[in-house]
């Protein structure tokens, strides 16, 4: 059994951080959601519409990890088995982040994973890149998650793994929750239910 936990476990999580997001397809980089100001107008800060590829540095590879390693041949009791599970678990859970997008304002769609309540209302959560991560499939790298803290608890109508877009300053900060651990905090200026650009 132990070598199918370790296969289906490292599936998930190679498949979280190599497999294209489900929202990366519906949204272009650098688009500007300020055009900028006209004459005699306060410019606006222009928002980075930011790709969750872009989070994880370009010379990170957990790939090596797995390199000599044939999962076929491990069984219940080789110790080889447990020993690469939790070595990934720890560079899962420690993986670096992006020094280059610190103090960015970011715009960014993911789902939603709850993590602090008022009342009914959502007042800090999980982003993560695609359905089911952290709640149905173990959590994707650190450098995969950001943990947002909203300017204002988000309206009880917002649910777990609902897609948002996330508006607001992207900062490098480790946090460990009880549903994965996150790289990055952002502090919402603004959530929005997400609508692929152009839909009405």
């Amino acid at each position: 059994m132990m070598h199918r936990i370790l296969r289906t476990t490292l599936l998930a999580w190679l498949a979280g951080l190599f497999a294209v997001p489900v929202l990366a397809a519906d949204y272009r980089l650098g688009e500007r959601l300020s055009q900028g100001a006209k004459a005699g107008e306060k410019s606006t800060p222009v928002l980075r519409e930011l790709r969750w590829e872009e989070l994880v540095p370009a010379d990170w590879n957990p790939k090596d990890l797995l390199k000599g390693l044939d999962m076929s041949m491990l069984n219940d009791a080789d110790p080889r088995a447990t020993e690469a599970l939790n070595k990934l678990r720890e560079v899962w859970n420690n993986a670096p982040a992006n020094p280059a997008l610190n103090g960015t304002r970011v715009r960014i769609p993911g789902f939603i994973v709850p993590i602090e309540f008022k009342g009914k209302q959502i007042s800090e959560f999980l982003l993560v890149p695609y359905f089911g991560a952290c709640i149905h499939s173990p959590p994707p790298p650190s450098n995969q998650i950001i943990h947002v803290f909203p300017a204002r608890p988000l309206p009880a109508s917002f649910k777990t793994m609902d897609a948002v877009w996330v508006n607001g300053l992207l900062e490098l900060g480790q946090s460990k929750t009880e549903m994965g651990n996150a790289a990055y905090r952002i502090k919402a200026e603004q959530t929005q239910p997400y609508k692929r650009p152009g839909a009405s």
